[in-house]
C-alpha cells in the first residue's frame, strides 16, 4: 500500500511538473514571437529607408531645365520645328505666253536625257517678226533676253510679217515646230553657224534641210524701223548679225530650241 501510495504521489508531482512545463514553453513562446516581429519590424524598416527613392515607389522627378522659377520651373520647353525655306514660286518668263512656256518645259522634260536644263531658247511664232519673240531663258537665274528672228518663206509667202503655216518637208523653204537641239558651230555661206537636229516628228529632217541659226542682213533690228518686219530665211532661225554672239553665248551645244505657235 506504501508502494503504491508512493506511485501515485510521484505520478501526481510529474503531472504537476509537466503541467508547469507546459505553461512556461508556452510563455517562452508567446515572449520569443513578439521578440522576432519586433525585431523584424525594425530590419524591415533599416532595409527600407536604404532602398533608393525608385524602389520605394517615388514618382519620377524630373530635372531643373532652365533657370526659370515659378509654377513651371523645372518643366522642358517644347522645341519649334525647323523653319523651312520658302518654296518659290513658278518661274513664269516676262514675255513670253504662258501656254507657251508651257509648252516648252513639258517638251523639255520629254528630251530632259538629250539636253540641258539650265537654259533654253522659246521662238513664239505666233507673234510677228517685228516683235522680238526669240527669247532665251536662263532658267538657273530666272532671267530672259528677247531678240526678234525671222521666219521661212515658205511659211509667210506673202510677206506679211506673220507665220502662216509649218512644214517639215525638204525643199518647202518653211519653219518647222517642235523641239530642236543645239548641235556644232560651223562656218558657212552665212558665216558662223550653228547646227540644229528636230527632236520631234515636226521638225525630224531639220538636219537634212539645213535647218540652223545664223546671222543676216535682213534680220537686222533696223529692218523693222524701216520696212515694219524682218526679211525671210529658207526655214532658218535667223538674227540680225549684231546679235548672233547673244543668241550662241546663251545657248552653245546641247541646249534646247523651242519653236510653236499657239492658237
Amino acid at each position: 500500500m506504501a508502494k503504491e501510495a508512493n506511485l501515485a504521489k510521484t505520478l501526481s508531482t510529474e503531472s504537476l511538473y509537466g503541467t508547469e512545463d507546459m505553461k512556461f514553453s508556452r510563455r517562452n513562446l508567446i515572449v520569443a514571437a513578439t521578440a522576432f516581429a519586433a525585431t523584424s519590424s525594425s530590419a524591415a524598416r533599416a532595409i527600407s529607408s536604404a532602398l533608393p527613392e525608385r524602389g520605394r515607389g517615388a514618382s519620377l522627378v524630373l530635372p531643373n531645365v532652365g533657370s526659370k522659377t515659378g509654377p513651371n520651373a523645372g518643366s522642358i520647353a517644347p522645341v519649334s520645328p525647323a523653319a523651312l525655306p520658302p518654296v518659290p514660286a513658278p518661274f513664269q518668263p516676262e514675255g513670253i505666253r504662258a501656254e507657251l512656256f508651257d509648252a516648252a518645259m513639258k517638251a523639255l522634260d520629254r528630251h530632259d536625257r538629250r539636253v540641258k536644263r539650265d537654259r533654253i531658247g522659246v521662238v513664239d511664232f505666233s507673234a510677228s517678226s517685228s516683235q522680238p519673240r526669240f527669247h532665251l531663258v536662263d532658267l538657273d537665274n530666272r532671267k530672259i533676253t528677247s531678240l526678234p528672228v525671222a521666219h521661212g518663206s515658205g511659211s509667210d509667202p506673202g510677206h506679211t510679217g506673220w507665220l502662216q503655216r509649218f512644214s517639215n518637208r525638204p525643199g518647202s523653204n518653211a519653219s518647222s515646230e517642235g523641239a530642236y537641239l543645239t548641235a556644232d558651230y560651223y562656218y558657212g555661206g552665212h558665216g558662223r553657224s550653228q547646227r540644229l537636229v528636230g527632236l520631234d516628228d515636226t521638225n525630224s529632217n531639220a538636219l537634212e534641210r539645213a535647218i540652223v541659226i545664223h546671222g543676216a542682213w535682213y534680220a537686222e533690228p533696223n529692218m523693222i524701223g524701216a520696212h515694219g518686219k524682218l526679211g525671210r530665211s529658207q526655214g532658218c532661225l535667223a538674227v540680225g548679225d549684231s546679235l548672233l554672239g547673244r543668241a550662241f553665248d546663251h545657248l552653245g551645244e546641247g541646249r534646247m530650241i523651242y519653236a510653236a505657235k499657239m492658237a
